[in-house]
Formats: structure tokens, C-alpha cells, sequence
């Protein structure tokens, strides 16, 4: 006969084997479990060109002059805010705000009730995976420290490209 206690046991240790992003809802994550949500991809530090009259978002390959185009890591993420003031803050607050990032996002793909693909650090250990899978900027992005801001158009990607949807 199975006791409370056992049962309560074995769930406890089935929950420490479910990984954190598959167990806790976005809210309940420390900052450290969503820190380490972020791929690494780069795609969200791309300048986007808003259509206004249609709300259409049109990614380019220009990158946020802090971003470091060959890791896909900003050069100075703890201060980021201080020298770009209009870099975006994800939170799992405003969750329900991400569908103007690629659909490959972590931060996304959870808020919509989707997994982390195989090529997620967090699944496969590695932080080369998220490029070896073709996600990342690395070889596409370039930094806005070589563009004119009324070059931007000239540098727009094709939805495919600022969007791969890798399965």
C-alpha cells in the first residue's frame, strides 16, 4: 500500500526532473530561471520599421550598436538601458505584448503555452545550438554603428529570414 507520503515524495522528485520552464507559469520564475529564458539569438535587438497605417512590423538586419554581431550578446546588458533608452525590458508582465518578437523566442513561445525547441541552450546545453540551427543573427545582423538612420529601409529582411520558424 502507497502512503501520502510517498506519493507527495515521488511528486516532489518528478517535479525536480520537469524542467522550471515547463513547471512554473512566466510570473512565478526567480529573474535568474527568466534570464536564462533568452536564447541568444539576437533577433530582438534588430531595428523594426512599424508600418502605420497597417500596424505591419518589418524587421531589418541592422542591430542595436550594443549588440556583439558574431556572439549575439549585448555588450553591456546590465547598463543597456542607460545608453540606449528605448531598449525594451522583457517581464513576464508583458507577456501578452510579445508577438512582435520571432516565434522562435523562448520568452514567446511559453507565454503562448508552446516548449522550447531542441536548440535552446536550456535544452541542449550548448549556446552554439541556438546559432548551428541557423536562428541567430550571427552572419545576417549588422550594426547600426555602420547605418544611417534614414538607411533603414534599405535593409529590411524578408519575413522568412527575421522570422524562421525552426520546428
Amino acid at each position: 500500500m502507497t502512503t501520502i507520503n510517498q506519493v507527495r515524495s515521488r511528486r516532489f522528485v518528478s517535479d525536480q526532473e520537469t524542467p522550471f520552464w515547463e513547471r512554473k507559469r512566466l510570473h512565478e520564475l526567480t529573474l535568474e530561471e527568466w534570464e536564462s529564458l533568452c536564447d541568444g539569438c539576437g533577433r530582438c535587438c534588430l531595428h523594426k520599421l512599424e508600418d502605420m497605417d497597417t500596424g505591419e512590423l518589418a524587421y531589418t538586419r541592422v542591430a542595436c550598436r550594443l549588440l556583439d554581431c558574431e556572439s549575439c550578446q549585448c555588450t553591456d546588458y546590465p547598463n543597456r538601458n542607460k545608453h540606449v533608452p528605448d531598449c525594451i525590458s522583457l517581464t513576464p508582465e508583458g507577456a501578452a505584448q510579445f508577438r512582435w518578437l520571432p516565434s522562435t523566442c523562448a520568452y514567446r513561445r511559453l507565454a503562448e503555452g508552446k516548449t522550447l525547441d531542441w536548440w535552446h541552450p536550456l535544452v541542449s546545453g550548448s549556446t552554439e545550438t541556438v546559432h548551428q540551427a541557423g536562428v541567430s543573427v550571427r552572419g545576417l545582423a549588422v550594426t547600426e554603428k555602420l547605418v544611417r538612420p534614414t538607411d533603414l529601409d534599405a535593409f529590411i529582411i524578408d519575413p522568412e529570414i527575421a522570422d524562421p520558424d525552426i520546428e
